[in-house]
């Protein structure tokens, strides 16, 4: 498609969106309210159609085509979760204090979430793991961030050293790390939840006659050293266990439990590296981990966004002056890629007033959310927020170079209509519920 024609679109777009936007905030406040949980349900049922019906591009089936007009209803369905959840949260007498409260909310997210693996885009899956952040802030337990956290500490870890062999392959490095983390995790838990620094020293001490005791005796005997990192987690979980029986404290057996479901985990990440993840999704974890060099396959659009960004210099070459995205060497240059353009065409001052832009929008969109005194209004307005920061944390992580290619656009700066309609409904229902709390205080 010519450049020109491009931006005729991204123009008409623009003005639809403005259009849009008017038409939001001439809408009745509370009909976001009332009619939240039917707006889910048609959104639902979009991404149902869409799996059957829709064509196949670049291997995903996520695009609803309707003459001249491409359509993605994955972008209609954060906003539709985002109402549903507001909804949902700010029901009579609902508090998000324990396990039982997240379960209705993780069913709303997951819906949406395996409807659009089953698209095959799992850029737009993710997107809806940042409804995490809203759960937070509305009394979630920090624990399961922490866990997630966790999880994907060990999962790199497995999968970038798993292949790295330890004395003459005895076991492997990966392996070794992971178990390592866990019973230092152990540690750190003992020591600032259960305060108790002897247990933690008795722990420690443990460890270390284990691993020492496992490098003398292979001396004389091939011992696989995964096996014995294994057994020195388990035989740390009994140990916790004896000290919750002793002591009566409870908290010991959520570190247990933690324990053994990492070492199940570290298990089973080679299946779900293998057999879940796509073959293209498989290459990019491993050139963002270094394990391949494909610069010309599954790492070329990385590399040279990083080459387009590093040739801007402090000053950039001038608008429309870049020579690798002119030359069209970087692909996806106007969509997922489009800020190594910022990159090359004005340099490192360029890149940070976009950057600063953004943080000052994420923080006028916190302020908001603090503002207001309806439950609805402030749990969608944390929704907005998380959105708006995944896509902004993600998209230029993976232009860096430190984040794994997804393909979710850059808000507001990427080229199509779907994602440009979709944030500004996001913003703009937001706008319009802000309105409410101006017009109740009068």
């Amino acid at each position: 498609m010519p450049v020109n024609q491009r931006a005729g679109k991204q123009f008409i777009w623009i003005l639809t969106a403005f259009g849009i936007g008017g038409m939001l905030l001439l809408v009745d406040s509370k009909m976001y309210n009332i009619f939240a949980y039917f707006i889910y349900t048609a959104a639902m049922l979009l991404l149902l159609v869409t799996i059957f019906v829709a064509t196949d591009i670049k291997g995903s089936r996520s695009w609803l085509v309707l003459g001249p007009i491409s359509f993605q209803p994955a972008e209609l369905a954060k906003v539709a979760t985002a109402l549903a959840l507001s909804k949902f949260m700010s029901s009579y007498n609902y508090k998000l204090k324990n396990w039982r409260d997240l379960i209705p909310l993780g069913m709303f997210v997951f819906l949406p979430f395996a409807l659009i693996i089953l698209q095959k885009e799992t850029g737009s899956a993710l997107v809806f793991v940042a409804f995490l952040l809203m759960f937070y802030r509305e009394g979630m337990n920090g624990i399961v961030l922490l866990i997630g956290t966790f999880a994907i500490v060990l999962f790199v870890i497995i999968i970038r050293f798993s292949i790295v062999p330890i004395q003459g392959d005895r076991g492997t490095l990966g392996m070794l790390l992971a178990m390592f983390i866990i019973v230092a995790a152990q540690v750190i838990y003992a020591i600032f939840v259960a305060r108790n620094r002897k247990e933690a020293f008795l722990a420690i001490t443990g460890t270390v006659i284990i691993a020492a005791a496992s490098y003398i005796v292979n001396i004389w005997f091939r011992i696989n050293y995964n096996y014995i990192a294994i057994f020195t987690v388990l035989a740390s979980c009994v140990y916790w266990i004896v000290i919750e029986m002793i002591n009566r404290y409870k908290k010991y057996w959520l570190i247990v439990a933690l324990s053994i479901g990492s070492v199940l985990f570290c298990f089973s990440s080679d299946y779900l590296f293998e057999k879940v993840l796509q073959p293209h999704q498989q290459i990019r974890i491993k050139v963002l981990l270094n394990m391949e060099d494909d610069l010309t396959g599954a790492g070329y659009n990385v590399n040279q966004s990083k080459i387009a960004i590093g040739s801007g210099g402090f000053w950039g070459k001038g608008f429309l002056n870049g020579t690798q995205t002119k030359l069209k060497y970087v692909p996806e240059q106007d969509t997922d890629f489009i800020f190594c353009t910022v990159g090359e065409e004005h340099g490192f001052w360029g890149s940070t007033l976009v950057l600063a832009i953004y943080w000052l929008f994420l923080m006028r969109l916190l302020r908001i959310a603090e503002r207001q005194r309806e439950v609805f209004n402030r749990v969608y307005a944390y929704c907005v927020a998380s959105i708006f920061f995944f896509h902004l944390t993600i998209n230029i992580g993976m232009v860096l170079g430190i984040m794994p290619v997804i393909g979710i656009p850059l808000p507001f700066f990427s080229y199509g209509g779907s994602s440009l309609w979709g944030f500004t409904v996001l913003l703009f229902i937001l706008l319009r519920l802000d309105a409410s709390r101006l017009e109740r205080l009068r």
